[in-house]
């Protein structure tokens, strides 16, 4: 995101700065509540390798990955270090699995819902008091788009996890949904899959499709979250 801020040619540093500022809040504060959802979710299911390791925890040294963290910089989604999680700890693995894997995207789409709570209480208090008209000079607009800064980097970063590709969480999630046979089938080939996923990552190959879906979850949250406040007006 940062790049297509840099290259649209009309570049406010002001709000560069700002997307800076809430994407390090995100690599910081968001990144480790997602990779902690993982491991308590696996630690309630059965599996302690987390908390043996550990990485049940909310430091962010922990689970920072500084190339993940460089792309969540530049293009808006990345990743932090795996949680280690073994499924042999699990009663029902392939469904407990998908459990954990899913713990960390939801933590990111909780906390985009937060950010738009946020964002549209202070649209409402800006209303009621007559001063909805924020300009791009005044502190209140960016204070607005780091909220808002917030709830895009997080939706990405859910979407990009729920991709059906090793090593995504959402390549955990599909395999509960696999017969054993076609995964056995799958698995000599993971090593492949994933270089090929990052060849594409870093070639933009997956702008296209993403955005779409980022953009009717964004639509969506606005839209949730906005509920509370038109019904209290």
């Amino acid at each position: 995101m940062l790049l297509s801020m840099l290259r649209s040619g009309n570049v406010n540093i002001i709000s560069v700065i700002v997307y800076i500022i809430s994407s390090l809040i995100v690599i910081f504060l968001v990144l480790p509540v997602h990779e902690w959802a993982h491991g308590f979710t696996a630690y309630r299911l059965g599996d302690r390798t987390a908390k043996n390791m550990g990485r049940l925890t909310l430091n962010p040294m922990a689970h920072i990955d500084y190339m993940g963290a460089a792309m969540i910089l530049l293009v808006g989604f990345g990743w932090a270090k795996p949680v280690p999680v073994d499924a042999r700890f699990f009663k029902k693995p392939k469904r407990d699995m998908a459990l954990t894997a899913l713990a960390g995207p939801v933590s990111n789409l909780l906390a985009a819902i937060v950010a738009g709570l946020i964002l549209n209480l202070i649209q409402t208090i800006l209303i009621r008091t007559n001063s909805y008209y924020v300009g791009q000079s005044s502190l209140m607009y960016y204070v607005l788009l780091f909220f808002e800064f917030l709830e895009i980097i997080n939706i990405s970063l859910a979407v990009f996890n729920l991709i059906p590709i090793p090593p995504l969480d959402g390549s955990k999630i599909l395999m509960a949904f696999l017969p054993d046979s076609l995964l056995h089938r799958i698995q000599p080939y993971e090593m492949y899959i994933t270089m090929g996923f990052m060849v594409l990552l870093l070639s933009g190959g997956f702008g296209g499709i993403l955005s779409p879906i980022q953009t009717a979850l964004y639509n969506g949250i606005n839209w949730l979250t906005a509920l509370p406040f038109s019904w209290a007006w």
